[in-house]
């Protein structure tokens, strides 16, 4: 049974419509002013509220904007009730949220079809409201599944630490470290474009198929032939034209040097340790298509030699195509001169970096995943 919430000062309009929409079988709770309106709406959620226009004390209008800025509240189907029948009158309702018009005096007929129309429009609206739900929290789920795939923090012989914040709509960010055997370290940071399951679906494979080895005889020291087994292996015809960029890297431990190439994937960034507050940066980056996108795409690897104490980040895109309250984006340049910022303060964490994204963007979540590795050298 739909309930109905009337609000109007006048008694003798409250017993009009309580009689007339009781007998149509609905639930009707009558009140005379629109604080007490307001409070009756949140303790008992109508499906609809018939409101009077002009009335002491909040005026119709400002009930309205109340109920329809109220997350609890805003698919209640709202009527406004007036004798005025002016277009600017009317523009004026319909910004407040008004979702329909009565006009005084009301007549029977009327009443019972815009009342059935608005209550269809409200079941409907309910209906995607809890469709939404139900999407957000498989979302939600399917974000920590990606979370308790991801590897533990690593403090020996090499620091690595990570942080990973999925978007509301959960991109396709994934990443993994492990030991090739007791010299060899493999790193990588891939992303799925766009967003949703689909995405996730793609990255997912991709971590299993590369934590499991499962590419038989593959070299996986050499990071250009794996790009190039992948590349043939996720054609983006066969993935929904899904494809995703990476940057894959080996690290030697005893000869300290880093072989890595990348498809498409931001540069990581090493920083190598603060001797004079005036690092030199280097941006690690071969050229390469993402993966799936040309099934005769080239990569091709690089090395250099990592010193002592020197810092790696690798990263998403969603770590600097941030959106600041301006509404400028953050950008790259920005984002590599935060990373130098910070690492000139004495034992630096990766939280701090974090924090500096959060309080630059100027929304409550992230339009696209945020994932980025911090490995500290000794």
């Amino acid at each position: 049974m739909f309930k109905i919430l009337i609000i109007d000062d006048d008694i003798a309009v409250q017993i009009l419509l309580k009689r007339m929409l009781e007998k149509e079988g609905y639930e009707v709770i009558a009140v005379s002013n629109g604080k007490y309106g307001i409070e009756q709406a949140m303790i008992f959620p109508p499906a609809m509220i018939i409101c009077d226009w002009m009335m002491p004390g909040l005026t119709g209008i400002d009930v309205c904007r109340y109920i329809k800025n109220s997350p609890y509240l805003s698919t209640t189907f709202f009527i406004l009730l007036t004798s005025l029948g002016s277009t600017a009158d009317r523009v004026k309702g319909l910004d407040a949220g008004a979702d329909d018009f009565i006009t005084k005096p009301i007549e029977n007929n009327e009443l019972r079809a815009r009342v059935r129309a608005g209550l269809r429009l409200h079941q409907l609206s309910q209906d995607l409201q809890n469709q939404k739900q139900l999407l957000e929290k498989e979302l939600a789920e399917a974000a920590d599944y990606v979370m308790s795939l991801l590897p533990m923090p690593m403090t020996s012989p090499l620091d690595i630490d990570f942080r990973f914040i999925p978007s509301r709509q959960l991109g396709g960010d994934c990443f993994d470290y492990y030991w090739l055997d007791s010299e060899y370290l493999a790193i990588y940071l891939l992303d799925t474009a766009g967003h949703g399951l689909r995405a996730t679906l793609l990255s997912i494979s991709v971590f299993n198929l590369l934590r499991a080895r499962a590419l038989k005889g593959l070299n996986y020291y050499q990071p250009s032939e794996v790009l190039k087994a992948l590349n043939e292996t996720f054609p983006m015809n066969d993935q929904n034209d899904k494809y995703f960029t990476i940057w894959y890297g080996v690290y030697h431990l005893p000869q300290r040097k880093l072989t890595y190439a990348s498809a498409g994937h931001p540069p990581a960034i090493l920083v190598p340790e603060d001797r004079n507050y005036h690092p030199v940066i280097h941006k690690l980056r071969t050229p390469g298509m993402p993966i799936g996108m040309f099934l005769e795409a080239n990569y091709t690897d690089s090395t250099c030699e990592v010193e002592k104490n020197s810092s790696l980040y690798i990263f998403s895109d969603g770590a600097y195509e941030i959106t600041k309250a301006d509404g400028e984006i953050w950008g790259l340049d920005t984002f590599v001169q935060t990373l130098i910022n910070v690492s000139k303060t004495p034992n630096y964490q990766l939280e701090q970096i974090v924090k500096i994204l959060i309080h630059s963007h100027s929304q409550p979540s992230f339009e696209d995943d945020l994932s980025i590795l911090k490995i500290q050298f000794y």
